[in-house]
Formats: C-alpha cells, sequence, structure tokens
C-alpha cells in the first residue's frame, strides 16, 4: 500500500505532538510557573490552551492518517474525503499557530518573567514564607539563583532561597536562564509545528489529486 509510509510518519508525528504537549503542560518549571501565576497573569491562560491544542491537532493528524490508508485500501471515495477534511483541518488549526509565534513571541517569555520577579520582589519585601517556598522552587527548577537588580540588599535573599552551591556572582541569573530554557523549548515546538504545515500540505495535494 503506498500510503503506508505516510500514514506510520503521521501517526509518529501526531504522537510527537501529543507526547510534546504532555511534557509542556505536566512538565515540572511549566507547572510550577503555572502554579504560582496570579490570574492578572496570562501564562496561566497559554499552559492550558496550548496542551488542548496540541492534543486535539495530534487527534486530527492521527485520524487523517488513518482515514487516508483506510481509502486506499478500500478504494472508499468518502473516506478519502474524510480523510483530506482533516487534514485540511489540521492545517486551518497549524496556520494560526506558526502566525501567533511570530505576532506574540515575547508574551510566554514576558509572563514567565514577569511570575518570577512578581515573587522575588515579594520576598524581597516581606520575606513571605509562602514566596519565599515558591522562589526555592523556582531556583531548584530552573537551576539558577536570583537575579541582577539596581537594589543592593538582595544577598539575603539569594542566601535564603538558593539551592546549595548555586554563586549569584557567576552569572546565573534566573531572568536569563528562563528566557534561555524558554526560547529553545518555544524553537523546537514550532519547528515540529513547521515540519507537519509541510507534510500536511504535500498529502493534501497528493490526496486532492
Amino acid at each position: 500500500c503506498k500510503s503506508l509510509p505516510e500514514t506510520l510518519l503521521f501517526q509518529l508525528l501526531g504522537l510527537s505532538i501529543a507526547t510534546l504537549s504532555t511534557v509542556t503542560h505536566y512538565g515540572l518549571r511549566f507547572t510550577l510557573i503555572s502554579n504560582i501565576s496570579l490570574d492578572s497573569n496570562s501564562y496561566r491562560v497559554i499552559h492550558h490552551r496550548a496542551f488542548y491544542f496540541g492534543i486535539c491537532l495530534s487527534m486530527t493528524l492521527i485520524l487523517a492518517a488513518l482515514l487516508s490508508s483506510a481509502a486506499t485500501v478500500r478504494e472508499s471515495q468518502c473516506l478519502t474525503a474524510m480523510g483530506f477534511f482533516c487534514f485540511a483541518l489540521a492545517f486551518c488549526g497549524l496556520i494560526p499557530a506558526a502566525c501567533w509565534r511570530y505576532t506574540h513571541s515575547t508574551e510566554v517569555e514576558d509572563s514567565m518573567m514577569d511570575v518570577y520577579d512578581f515573587v522575588y520582589e515579594e520576598v524581597r519585601r516581606n520575606t513571605s514564607s509562602l514566596r519565599r517556598h515558591e522562589l526555592t522552587a523556582i531556583h531548584e527548577a530552573f537551576l539558577c539563583c536570583g537575579k541582577h537588580s539596581p537594589f543592593g540588599d538582595t544577598t539575603s535573599v539569594e542566601h535564603k532561597t538558593c539551592p546549595p552551591g548555586q554563586v549569584h556572582d557567576e552569572g546565573q541569573d534566573c531572568l536569563r536562564e528562563i528566557q534561555d530554557f524558554l526560547k529553545k523549548h518555544v524553537d523546537f515546538v514550532f519547528s515540529l509545528l513547521g515540519i507537519a504545515i509541510g507534510f500536511t500540505v504535500t498529502v493534501s495535494v497528493l490526496s486532492h489529486f
């Protein structure tokens, strides 16, 4: 069957997107920031929407691949049309996601760093035990220590919340660590979406013909 390699490819692509969505949603660093973020911060909304979008997209791709394979085996025009519709539906979801990447390129990054700034300043001002625990958890998750600040009274914050062995003067600034981590993750996510767009367009054109 000619469509078998394509079917396996799209199933693998769908499973990869589902796995990445799950890791992003339930990963320690992401859930930690999501749990700490305030209602006024946009990160929690983005966090949940990204997960549901990824799961829906992966299921659509897998279904489209299965329908196309079944259509080839049974030579069914109805199944072919359903497979083409699923590919078109996936494409209609992928394009807005890719556009969002460029129109809101710093929104996720800024919202995550805003969460860290908020917790850090809360600890610096009133040494809340809850906020201190949250800041310590962030430092341990991202393997960083404090941030560069114009204030001169932040040394005690680092001493109370940084993991043993982390030295703030070595440049392990948490804002930079969060920024670098998120940039690598987002680049990987949208590289995978780019591959999905390319294959979806190719298979949709072939299915049409």
